[in-house]
């Protein structure tokens, strides 16, 4: 017996209802109305192989309403990935299991990216359409040749991500970024003519997407639409999918009952016998499996040939050390050489300037780095001599002029480290950091290698006043897990924080930048210290510390000068310079104490103390910031707020007092 197109689509319906039933948790909703539309993608279009699930050039496929997970799992299973068993299909977000609530990128093969808040999903698959451009144009066709998918719902078009994301990839012509929309009107709160009344079909076309309109459940019109959207490679496409969410359930279907609760016994006993599905929980009938396992077999010749091609290829060694994403084995050879000559010279310049100079030794040094800013690049300094613009249809380039979509930006950076073959690297201010928080908790979420430059990094960018003053960001960022946080004093820590960055195969770094010039006050460089994430600068003389000074960035120059002047009053103390709380904290004991030392402990940074205790001990042991800034020149505001040498005298002296006290 040959497995008809709707049974194949119920047996993902009956997958999803029964786990989530299961679970007594979950969405059953997307998954049984987008059904369809899932059957016809992953059996008809789109291009991969379950038993080389990392296969370079896959198809890739982003659910961006990740809610509905159990679409994505149910496909998996029937597909044949190895690692989707019957099993974790019934212990659907049960601890231990694969299958969490929301695909996780890590957890089970085939899924490209976690898609957790909703929006993220299409603004990352963003990033990986342009990730499959940029390595076609350096590889050729030969090798490089797939597309993207997203079924995006709703919600995800609510999202103002969304916005930039559908902007950029109409600008760049992405024209292999294919979007079907589960366009049906739900959202949890109910009708989504609730809260929206926008023309989703007018709004992607004036970003210069092809628009397709087509009824969801009608799977020859779905394999229509794809055909067409395929052959439409000038321009991404959004395939407007009408759907009925829940399609089957005979009492809750079309409305938000279904959304994000499970069926209850009565009603999945309903779409049982709407849908003629005579099968018990977590059964799928033989034909039904045997065609999907099929089509899970379906490009393996595609899959086999191209690795021959990639044998034969010229090219082969390139892009074999591109997906790797090593660096090259003179990389950090020629950025000893920079930093030797950075001892030499002695350069008094903005962090942002020394970062821009280390870049031009990294650029020069790898392939694999892609810059780009939110219309800062003046600002970030962040482009560098010969890397080229990456612009529409012209995708050769290693910048990407992201325009004024800092969450955008950092969405498709995350999309541009999952596509392999690159280590993006984009720059904003500081303080728009709270812009894109959430592309940039994903990043760290996933553990990938994007490097965020955030310049203008304190009251020290002046003028601009306390809107653009990020006082607290710094503490928010360190907050977040497998985020490395770097705020170099000098350009010899800036370039170290740099090869730090680039070494982190599983997390994302921020290097958080001056606008101010800074001295350089390193005097050697053979071992990267900023790999310690604190060091002793300047120890203190004459016998034992009297107190300790933690700084980083533009405060640690502060600090010294405070520390002479304890000198002069015969207060022994120690400077250390600590441009990365985290790696600080991976250090054995010995060298936190060593650096740390037993003495009273002050910390000096132009930003909020929230965080500074566990190292001070004591939350009155600071020099920083209340509150917000104000608007005036950075000297003045130095001064204004009490950052300044006097006053980390007169609060480590406060300190060396109340232990004396003690």
């Amino acid at each position: 017996m040959v497995a008809t197109p709707a049974l194949m689509a119920n047996a993902i319906r009956f997958l999803a209802a029964d786990a989530v039933e299961a679970a007594n948790s979950g969405h059953p909703g997307m998954p049984m109305g987008m059904a369809d539309v899932a059957t016809v993608l992953f059996t008809r279009h789109i291009k991969l192989d379950p038993a080389r699930p990392d296969w370079p050039d896959r198809d890739r496929f982003v659910l961006s309403a990740g809610h509905g997970s159990m679409l994505q799992y149910a496909v998996q299973h029937l597909l044949g990935y190895a690692d989707m068993t019957l099993d974790q299909i019934r212990n659907f977000r049960q601890l231990g299991a694969i299958t969490a609530g929301h695909p996780e990128y890590g957890h089970a093969e085939g899924i490209e990216t976690t898609t957790g808040p909703l929006g993220q999903g299409i603004a990352t698959a963003v990033g990986l359409a342009l990730g499959e451009r940029m390595m076609n144009a350096r590889f050729g066709d030969d090798l490089v040749g797939h597309f993207t998918y997203v079924i995006a719902g709703d919600g995800c078009l609510m999202e103002g991500i969304s916005h930039e994301a559908i902007d950029l990839a109409g600008h760049l012509k992405l024209g292999r970024l294919i979007v079907l929309w589960d366009d049906n009107s739900i959202s949890i709160d109910g009708a989504t003519d609730l809260s929206t009344s926008t023309d989703q079909r007018t709004r992607f076309a004036a970003a210069g997407w092809d628009v397709i309109e087509v009824d969801g459940h009608d799977q020859d019109a779905v394999d229509a639409a794809l055909e067409s959207a395929r052959a439409a490679l000038d321009k991404p496409t959004l395939v407007a999918c009408k759907t009925v969410i829940g399609k089957g359930a005979p009492t809750k279907s079309g409305t938000a009952k279904v959304h994000g609760s499970p069926l209850g016994a009565e009603e999945l006993a309903g779409a049982r016998k709407a849908l003629g599905w005579s099968w018990g929980p977590f059964e799928i009938p033989e034909e039904a499996l045997k065609a999907w396992r099929g089509a899970g077999e379906r490009s393996r010749a595609e899959r086999e040939a191209w690795e021959k091609r990639l044998a034969a290829s010229p090219k082969k060694a390139g892009f074999e050390a591109a997906v790797s994403g090593a660096l090259p084995a003179d990389f950090g050879a020629k950025l000893g050489a920079y930093k030797a000559l950075l001892l030499e010279e002695k350069p008094k310049v903005a962090t942002r300037k020394a970062s821009e100079m280390a870049l031009t030794a990294i650029n020069a040094a790898t392939p694999l780095t892609i810059g780009g800013s939110a219309d800062l690049t003046g600002s970030n300094l962040t482009l560098t001599k010969g890397m080229g613009e990456v612009k529409p249809g012209d995708y050769a380039g290693r910048y990407v002029y992201y325009g004024v979509r800092e969450h955008g930006m950092a969405a498709a950076m995350n999309g541009l480290a999952l596509h392999g073959g690159f280590i993006p690297y984009g720059g904003t201010f500081l303080v728009f950091a709270g812009y894109m928080a959430g592309a940039m908790r994903l990043s760290a979420l996933m553990g990938l290698r994007v490097i965020y430059v955030l310049t203008h990094d304190s009251i020290g960018l002046g003028e601009d006043g306390p809107t653009h003053q990020p006082v607290e960001t710094l503490a928010t960022l360190r907050a977040l897990p497998n985020m490395l946080v770097f705020r170099p004093a000098d350009a010899v820590e800036t370039a170290e924080a740099w090869e730090i960055a680039l070494a982190q195969k599983n997390r994302p770094s921020v290097l958080a930048l001056s606008r101010q010039n800074l001295p350089l006050l390193r005097d050697g460089a053979d071992e990267n210290l900023t790999a310690r994430g604190g060091y002793v600068l300047r120890e203190a003389e004459g016998g034992a510390r009297d107190v300790t000074l933690i700084a980083t960035g533009s405060e640690v120059e502060i600090a010294l000068a405070g520390a002479a002047k304890l000198e002069a009053e015969g207060i022994r103390a120690a400077v250390v310079s600590m441009p990365s709380q985290e790696l600080f904290a991976e250090q054995d004991e010995a060298w936190q104490a060593k650096v740390l030392g037993s003495a009273p402990r002050v910390a000096v940074e132009a930003a909020v103390e929230f965080g500074w205790s566990r190292f001070t001990q004591d939350s009155r042991n600071f020099v920083g910031m209340k509150g917000f800034g104000a608007s005036a020149p950075a000297g003045a505001l130095y001064k204004h707020f009490g950052i300044d040498a006097d006053h980390v005298a007169a609060r480590a002296k406060e300190a060396v007092a109340r232990r004396a006290r003690a």
